[in-house]
């Protein structure tokens, strides 16, 4: 059964760990990540962006997707199917079609219309007993047409999001998705303090997981981040160990070309990519 993020993080931010969002893009992502978790007995969070969405047939096949995956693979951690960076009409078509959790990004609105707007959205993703996460300041890259420029979080801003009653908070604290560059300065733990303690107890959350030095993964949860998503890196050892498959040329091997065949290797990837990040964030064994 699919669940909101509410409960998790609550758990989380009391046990000092953090539950990872990794976003999905088809069925291998998906049942990776969901046996993954369930071997780990780690709760999860099942990221959806609104390309991904509409690359898998829309949210309602993506629902269906993941409850029929819970049933038939007897998944029996907690799961949420969360819609990552999502627009005001994505949100609402989301909650439509099943979702247990949703994101509205209105970072980019000027701060009362954000305010409007997200205060639209808790009434009634809570009426409906689903989980909602707002934005403040902007994640720096680009995340499936989602742009940030990277501007750090306003702590006052922050609070005022916050007490509109939304469940979780991203807030930008120099984290960009996508690679991070060589001269990158960073995560502002400062900014991150202020935050924590404007906003507390308020789960927050650290977008553009994938490059972040471990060290600052682990502070970061330590001044409150509960939720962690990781999206590139996923991709990327993905597509290193398929690219490895047909360079070595398994595919031309008996029916090494048969997609199960050759897609294996990316989904083992991936499935060691989110054991290690359930490690780092400490969320094994929490279920």
């Amino acid at each position: 059964m699919l669940v909101s993020v509410t409960e998790m993080l609550k758990k989380a931010k009391a046990g000092k760990y953090a539950v990872g969002q990794f976003n999905i893009n088809n069925l291998e992502w998906t049942k990776a990540i969901l046996l993954t978790a369930e071997e780990c007995k780690s709760p999860v969070i099942l990221g959806v962006s609104e390309g991904a969405g509409k690359y898998m047939c829309g949210f309602k096949t993506v629902v269906n997707m993941v409850e029929g995956m819970i049933e038939c693979l007897g998944i029996t951690v907690p799961v949420a199917i969360h819609l990552d960076h999502g627009t005001y009409d994505g949100a609402m078509n989301a909650m439509k079609a099943g979702f247990s959790s949703i994101m509205f990004d209105g970072s980019h609105y000027p701060i009362d219309e954000n305010i409007q707007k997200t205060t639209e959205l808790v009434n009634l993703a809570h009426s409906k007993g689903i989980s909602i996460e707002a934005e403040v300041g902007a994640i720096g890259g680009e995340e499936d047409g989602v742009i940030g420029s990277g501007e750090v979080a306003d702590p006052n801003e922050c609070k005022m999001i916050a007490d509109l009653g939304v469940d979780l908070l991203a807030a930008g604290i120099g984290n960009i998705h996508g690679k991070y560059p060589e001269n990158w300065q960073g995560l502002n733990f400062e900014v991150l303090e202020k935050i924590s303690q404007a906003t507390d107890p308020m789960p927050l959350v650290l977008h553009g997981g994938t490059g972040i030095p471990e060290d600052m993964i682990k502070k970061a949860i330590s001044l409150g981040v509960c939720k962690i998503n990781v999206n590139t890196e996923c991709q990327i050892t993905f597509s290193a160990a398929v690219r490895k498959y047909i360079e070595e040329g398994k595919d031309l091997v008996g029916k090494g070309f048969d997609p199960r065949k050759l897609l294996a290797p990316g989904v083992e990837a991936i499935k060691a990519t989110v054991k290690e990040k359930m490690e780092l964030f400490g969320s094994i064994g929490k279920a």
